[in-house]
């Protein structure tokens, strides 16, 4: 047992003497970079970045289009039934998977940052204490599906379509426990820019569940509670497809097992794992509160219809931005791990003026389409033209989420998700949502009022981010991450579980 552990011990330091080196070569790069060809540089990096960039956002393209999906079929089966499933999609499934995605960022940060310090072995550690932690969640959350009739009826919500939303969300609680496994091991892989297999399992599945759907629904009449088994089973499969990925020996340095150290320094995780809830929470909920005000001015109904077909727009457009908010978030905490903080305030240039341009080309799509675009979503007339008048603002919110997006990334590569939640706060909280209310309601603004608002907090944070970004010693980052991983490795003597 002994000479086990003494082969182990010089493997590792085989390893790390290995990645010093590469480390080395890779400062030596860093300090010539500026005899380089700056094209070349910026080249070379925008590669990095759409590597990563590029599956991720087809792989929430379609994770988000398994919603769509089962949202097109049940409309079909009757309004009443639409209604139902849209309220737990976006009021349930929204509130609940914001938690859980926030839990589950604190992988991001860490598994990035022992990537680029060449602690591969902690990669498991860590994929196995954010199952602890998301599983431990869901099970506090699944009440909100269980319950889900009475809580929509709080929320006074139509009674019968909370009694079939209720029926519907107690089908799919399985789902939430394959988020629960889902998003960690997406961290993994995304940290080590293995991203390519998860977007072909995460398409596959979404083929599958068109299938399963058209079987369940349309043809064997399953109606609801078809839907929502064709959902549990994809999400499931698709599951199932990514742990067989990690744990069939595709990945022998970071997975070599379950083992008892992911009991260890549990606290220090789920400290981080709360921020980074707190901070994605309070971004998602901000528009929710915008769509909730709207709802509140006097005969609200075409407004919401307006904005509802806005902010469905903006949702998609934000996959290309949620991109670059992945990689960008990959490339930071991979080169502050591995002690280059000068690669990754590049990195940072590059992935905002990158996602930046194609923010400006969806911005001058819409204002150059503004009395098209609703016409995807409605044919009425009024719904059109009230949709139409709300183009600037939709421009706008486009743009703005291009940029912050990108910086949000940066500050979950880097471990800021606390003092985010913090600037979030104040900017959307303390100032964004009372200037819409006031400009909304008190100087009788309506929807351009409150969306007023919204824009007002989002330019304040990005700005607030930006500046916080510019006055960054990276260098002092880099070593706080070195800090970092030491805290979280936890004490030594592994212990398998065979």
């Amino acid at each position: 047992m002994e000479e086990t552990e003494e082969e182990t011990a010089a493997l590792m330091a085989e390893k790390r003497q290995k990645f010093e080196i590469e480390t080395k070569t890779r400062e030596q790069d860093d300090d010539l970079g500026s005899h380089k060809n700056f094209r070349e540089r910026i080249w070379n990096e925008s590669k990095k970045i759409w590597e990563i960039a590029g599956p991720v956002i087809l792989a929430s393209g379609s994770e988000f289009s398994i919603t769509f999906v089962t949202a097109a079929f049940v409309g079909h089966l009757g309004e009443v039934e639409f209604a139902a499933v849209s309220v737990v999609q976006n009021v349930i499934e929204g509130f609940v998977y914001g938690i859980m995605l926030g839990m589950g960022s604190a992988l991001e940060t860490l598994s990035g940052q022992a990537v680029g310090a060449g602690r591969f072995d902690m990669l498991g550690i860590y994929l196995q204490r954010s199952f602890i932690v998301t599983g431990a969640t869901a099970l506090c959350l699944m009440p909100f599906y269980i319950f889900a009739t009475p809580f929509l009826k709080l929320l006074s919500q139509d009674k019968e379509i909370s009694e079939l939303a209720g029926k519907y969300s107690k089908w799919i609680v399985p789902q939430l426990f394959a988020y629960a496994i889902n998003s960690p091991i997406q961290k993994f892989l995304q940290s080590q820019s293995r991203v390519w297999v998860m977007t072909m399992i995460s398409m596959a599945a979404l083929i599958f569940h068109v299938f399963l759907n058209w079987i369940l629904v349309a043809k064997l009449n399953y109606g609801i509670v078809g839907a929502a088994i064709a959902g549990d089973i994809s999400l499931w499969l698709m599951v199932v497809g990514l742990v067989v990925y990690v744990t069939s020996g595709c990945f022998p340095d970071a997975w070599t097992g379950f083992s008892l150290r992911a009991f260890k320094s549990l606290a220090s995780f789920v400290k981080l794992s709360l921020a980074s809830a707190v901070m994605l929470c309070l971004e998602l909920w901000y528009y929710t509160a915008v769509i909730l005000m709207v709802g509140w001015l006097n005969n609200p109904e075409i407004a919401v219809d307006a904005i509802s077909i806005c902010m469905n727009l903006q949702q998609w457009t934000l996959m290309i931005s949620l991109g670059f908010h992945t990689a960008i978030s990959v490339r930071v905490s991979n080169e502050l791990g591995a002690g280059h903080p000068k690669a990754a305030k590049f990195s940072i240039a590059v992935s905002v003026i990158t996602s930046a341009a194609f923010g400006i080309l969806f911005t001058l799509l819409v204002l150059a389409f503004e009395n098209q675009f609703p016409k995807l979503f409605t044919d009425k007339p009024i719904l059109i033209r009230e949709t139409s008048k709300l183009a600037y603002f939709l421009a706008a919110t486009i743009f703005l989420n291009s940029i912050q997006a990108v910086l949000l990334g940066v500050a979950v590569g880097a471990g800021w998700q606390f003092l985010v939640a913090l600037i979030s706060i104040a900017c959307y909280y303390v100032f964004g949502l009372p200037a819409g209310a006031l400009l909304g309601y008190g100087f009788k603004l309506g929807i351009n009022g409150i969306w007023s608002g919204l824009l007002l907090g989002c330019l304040f944070q990005t700005t607030v981010l930006v500046i916080r970004m510019l006055q960054t010693n990276w260098q002092k980052e880099a070593l706080e991450a070195e800090d970092r991983l030491k805290t979280m490795e936890g004490p030594p003597d592994p212990q398998l579980l065979e």
